[in-house]
C-alpha cells in the first residue's frame, strides 16, 4: 500500500494522550493516528449515507408528522 505523510498541528494535551495510548497498547503513534482517522472517515461516510437515505425518505413522503411523535412521546410515561 502506498502511503503519504500528512502533517497536523494538534493540542499538546491530545498529543500526550496519543503518546500514552501508544505506550499502553505498545503500538507506534502513527498506528494510533491511522486507526483514529480511519474510524472518523468511516463514521462520517456512514453519517452521510444515513442523511441521504433520510432525505430520500422525505422526498418520497415517508415521514411521521410532529404531532404523532409528540403523542407517542407522551404515551411513554403512561402506565400500561
Amino acid at each position: 500500500m502506498d502511503t503519504r505523510v500528512v502533517t497536523a498541528h494538534i493540542p499538546i494535551e491530545l498529543a500526550e494522550q496519543i503518546d500514552e495510548l501508544a505506550a499502553r497498547l505498545d503500538r507506534p503513534k502513527g498506528w494510533i493516528i491511522k486507526q483514529a482517522l480511519t474510524s472518523l472517515v468511516e463514521l462520517e461516510a456512514k453519517r452521510q449515507q444515513l442523511t441521504l437515505e433520510g432525505l430520500a425518505d422525505v422526498d418520497t413522503g415517508r415521514i411521521v408528522d410532529h404531532t404523532s411523535i409528540k403523542d407517542w412521546a407522551k404515551s411513554i410515561d403512561k402506565p400500561v
